[in-house]
This record gives C-alpha cells, sequence and structure tokens, in this order.
C-alpha cells in the first residue's frame, strides 16, 4: 500500500517533491498523509506493519484510502472463465449473461473483468543495430507552417528526415510537397550533406517511394528504383503498418527536429529558415549525446562511418519521373501539361515518358528510345520532330511563303515560276495550291516536278491540275512541240491551220 511507503519515506526525511516522484502521488496527498502520520505518531519509533497502517488510517481518515469499488458481473466469474475458455467476445458473453440471468449486464464490466482474467499481451522486440554505413532511415514529418517567399503566405510544411542508423547523424530539409521530385531532390542533398552513401535505405510506404507495399514483395516506385541503381544503395521499404522498424527516424530523427527545433517558433520564410536547420543539424543535433548509443552523433560519424559510406557518384543523379502515356492521332503524347512528338507509326500504342530535369525520353513497352526532346519550358508548349509526322502532312505544318520560295528554288527555275505566279496571286491567297505542287516532288522526285512546270509554262497551261496530268501521263521526258502561234492582231487570217480546215470539209461532205 502507498500510505506504508510514504510514511517510510517521510520518517527517513525524504522530501515531498522526492516522495511524489518515487511513489507516484501528487504533493496534496502527501502533505495529507504527513499531517495523518504525524498526529498518530508514526513518524518516530518503531514503524507498524503495513495492515496496522492501513487499518488505523480507515479507521481514524476514511476518506483517504481508494474506494474498493467490486465488478457486478463479479458474481458471474466462474461462468466467465468458462465462456472464455470456449473462445468467446465479450459481447457474446453478456449476451449468453442476459438470456440466463434474465436482466440486464453491463458490456463495459463484462470487458473489464475479461481484461483482468486475461491481462493484454505485450510483444516483446529486440533492437537491430547495424554496421557502420550499412543503413539509412528516411521519413517526413508535419512542420506546421511557414512563409513561402514566392507568395508572402504561410504555406502548410513537412519535413524530410534522413538519419544514418549505426551514428545517428540526421539530415534535415523542410519542404511544401511529398512529390516524388521532392523524395529525390532530398535524398540527393542528404547525400551530399553526409558525403557518401549508404548501403541502403529504409522507408514507410509513402506513394512518393513505394508503387506496391508487401510484406513480403514490396515493388519501390520506377523513378526511385533508377535513383537508387544511380547512387548504389538498395531500397528496404517496411512491411505495412510497421513504423516501429524505422524507429530511429521516427523518435531519434522526426520527433527530435519537431521538439526540438521546431517547437515555438513563428511562421518564417521557409528559406531562411532552412539554412538556420542545415547549421542545427550540423552542430545542435551532432553534437548532442545520443539517449541510446551514450556518444555524440558526429564524433561517430567523423571517426567511424564516414569512412564507411559509399562515395557520390561523379555526377549527381538527374532526377527523372516516368509516366506511362498513349500517342494521340497527332503524333502527341502529354506530360506535364506540354506535348511532345513521337514517330507516327506509334499511334495508339502504349509508350513510357521519361522526363529528366533537362530533357525528356519516350520509350517503347520493349524498351526501345524512339524520342529525345528537350524539355518544355511552360505549360501548352510543342516539342516537335518533323520526322515523326506523316510526310504528306508535313509541307502543310511548316509551309510558309519564304520556305516555299527556298523548295522552289531548290528545284528549278520553272518550278520557281510557277510557285511564284500562285504566291504573288492576288486578292485571293494561293499559298496552299504552291504547297500542293511542292508536295508532287514528294512522289514524282523534283527533277520531274521541274520538267512539269517547264513543259505546262511552254503550254501556256502552269496550274496545279495540269502538272498533275503531265505527272502521271509521263509526258515530262517527252521532247517539247513548238508552241502554237499567237493570232495576229490584225488583218484577216485563219487562227487555224488550213490543213485542219480542209480536214475538216472532207469530213462533212461524207
Amino acid at each position: 500500500m502507498e500510505i506504508h511507503e510514504v510514511v517510510r519515506l517521510l520518517r527517513g526525511g525524504t522530501s515531498d517533491r522526492d516522495i511524489v516522484k518515487l511513489v507516484g502521488v501528487n504533493r496534496r496527498t502527501v502533505a495529507r498523509y504527513r499531517q495523518w502520520a504525524g498526529q498518530q505518531g508514526y513518524l518516530e519509533g518503531a514503524l507498524p506493519t503495513t495492515a496496522e497502517i492501513e487499518r488505523r488510517l480507515s479507521a481514524t481518515c476514511p476518506g483517504t484510502l481508494p474506494p474498493q469499488q467490486i465488478s457486478s458481473v463479479e458474481r458471474y466469474r466462474e461462468q466467465i472463465v468458462g465462456y472464455r475458455t470456449r473462445g468467446m467476445e465479450a459481447a457474446a458473453i453478456r449476451v449468453r449473461l442476459e438470456e440466463e440471468h434474465g436482466h440486464p449486464v453491463s458490456y463495459s464490466a463484462v470487458w473489464r473483468l475479461v481484461r483482468r482474467l486475461a491481462p493484454a499481451r505485450v510483444d516483446a522486440f529486440v533492437r537491430v543495430e547495424v554496421e557502420p554505413g550499412a543503413e539509412a532511415q528516411v521519413d517526413f514529418g508535419y512542420a506546421g507552417h511557414t512563409i513561402d517567399p514566392a507568395t508572402g503566405r504561410e504555406r502548410k510544411t513537412w519535413v524530410f528526415v534522413m538519419v544514418l542508423s549505426w551514428s545517428r547523424h540526421l539530415y534535415a530539409e523542410l519542404v511544401y510537397s511529398q512529390t516524388i521530385e521532392t523524395w529525390l531532390l532530398c535524398h540527393r542533398h542528404a547525400f551530399e550533406f553526409f558525403g557518401g552513401v549508404p548501403g541502403r535505405v529504409v522507408l514507410d510506404n509513402l506513394r512518393a517511394g513505394v508503387a506496391r507495399a508487401s510484406a513480403t514483395e514490396p515493388m519501390a516506385q520506377r523513378t526511385y528504383r533508377e535513383c537508387a541503381t544511380h547512387y548504389g544503395f538498395l531500397i528496404d521499404p517496411n512491411p505495412p503498418e510497421s513504423p516501429r522498424l524505422k524507429g530511429k527516424v521516427e523518435q531519434g530523427g522526426v520527433h527530435f527536429v519537431a521538439r526540438n527545433f521546431l517547437a515555438g517558433r513563428e511562421p518564417t520564410p521557409i528559406d531562411s529558415l532552412n539554412q538556420k536547420l542545415q547549421t542545427w543539424c550540423a552542430t545542435t543535433a551532432a553534437r548532442r549525446v545520443h539517449g541510446t548509443t551514450k556518444e555524440r552523433p558526429c564524433a561517430r560519424f567523423d571517426d567511424v562511418e564516414r569512412a564507411a559510406l559509399q562515395p557520390l557518384p561523379a555526377e549527381p543523379y538527374d532526377m527523372a519521373i516516368w509516366k506511362a502515356v498513349t500517342l494521340y492521332r497527332d503524333c502527341y503524347v502529354t506530360f506535364a501539361q506540354s506535348y511532345y512528338s513521337a514517330p507516327y507509326r506509334l499511334v495508339g500504342q502504349p509508350l513510357w515518358v521519361r522526363a529528366g530535369a533537362r530533357t525528356v525520353q519516350i520509350i517503347t513497352t520493349r524498351h526501345e528510345v524512339v524520342a529525345i526532346h528537350d524539355r518544355a519550358t511552360k505549360p501548352g508548349e510543342r516539342q516537335t520532330i518533323l520526322a515523326h509526322l506523316p510526310p504528306r502532312k508535313i509541307h502543310g505544318l511548316v509551309a510558309s511563303r519564304q520556305t516555299c520560295r527556298v523548295q522552289a528554288t531548290a528545284m528549278g527555275l520553272a518550278t520557281t515560276a510557277v510557285v511564284e505566279r500562285y504566291l504573288s496571286h492576288r486578292p485571293e491567297d494561293r499559298l496552299k495550291v504552291a504547297q500542293r505542287i511542292l508536295a508532287l516532288a514528294a512522289t514524282a522526285g523534283p527533277d520531274r516536278l521541274e520538267r512539269a512546270c517547264a513543259r505546262a509554262l511552254h503550254f501556256g497551261t502552269p496550274d496545279y491540275a495540269s502538272i498533275k496530268r503531265i505527272l502521271a501521263a509521263g509526258l515530262d521526258g517527252a521532247p517539247l512541240a513548238p508552241p502554237p502561234p499567237s493570232p495576229p492582231t490584225t488583218g484577216l487570217t485563219f487562227v487555224r491551220h488550213a490543213s485542219e480546215f480542209v480536214a475538216g470539209l472532207l469530213a462533212a461532205a461524207r
């Protein structure tokens, strides 16, 4: 009983403050016990037994002892024990007791008695320690609000923390999101802060890192796997609902940063607060005596773990985002609100986009890279490679008056003359007709088009239909006959040849 322990400590001269800590009662109770024990003469002389002190306390000060409550289902204890041995739950036991005894039975009373009969089992666990450089643990935690320098407004903020499991040296960074881009960039910053890479990274099943959570066959997110391959670390996702397996970053990382660095701070611009956080990680957090290792993390890191980390690669990881896409009928895929061309033969087929900081690759499901573009700098921008488009569609896309003139000049004087007639026509715009004439070179070839245009000019019919007929009939290679004579401007003469007139008369006579 606590009264006996309190009296014993009072007789030994222990202060009220220390008795509160040792016994677990409040100071007012200690004060009442001190006054009562002095009245009974228990602070001097021989100390009575516990039973005697309790009897005396009950008789002289009955309100001091805690009330002893008897469960309303205590009289059914044996029945409840029997039901429990048969595997019945508390709810079923309550129903059975009500059926047998004909009056209401408190479920809470049954539940409390069942708990006393079979206390909850506490699972033991083994603390796992690792070799230097073998492991780091990572996590995000809520960090309150900071001020976004871009808008001047407060925004919800998270803190990313990576803890080296052996030395307990940590890196922390404040961010505004938990996206894959943020996740990978924080990894890069942490590795650069440590000057090396651990053998594996232990994480929870957050979406930025894990595509499929599983206790037996977890699957990391594709971009995260690529990052791990670049830096040379293994990804070790925890089984679902098992945060205890990364307690070093849960308690010694996120909670430690929240309770020590972030606690009590007013909203501050995130960039300046991150600078202070980096300094705090390298000084205050690194130089504290850790509660488990009983050493300073910076000392363990500098003396042992730094040399055990894998070296950083020559170049940092070019953060890539993978996205499954489909090539639309216009020969473009959509990524991050911008458009990128791919070969028209793949229209309707599923593809992968791998977007880095500077380039965007389009990859087939068979891992064939079919396009590489510069990454667009603004939404709605189109990145186009003309060879990806159907040839018959290219002229209409890229042609202008200037490009038509350049193409015609490259083919010859006749083609240039025909095209120029259409480009200079007024008031109708005949640019499209000029484009169609130039497009004939795609099937006939530029040399044949030049000869066809020359023949059309020779006979005074330099229009699209005539040029197309000349090419279709193969007349572009035939020798040019003398053009028909022009009619005289004065006097009477036959416009047509006399032989033609005679032949017409003979035909009429028959």
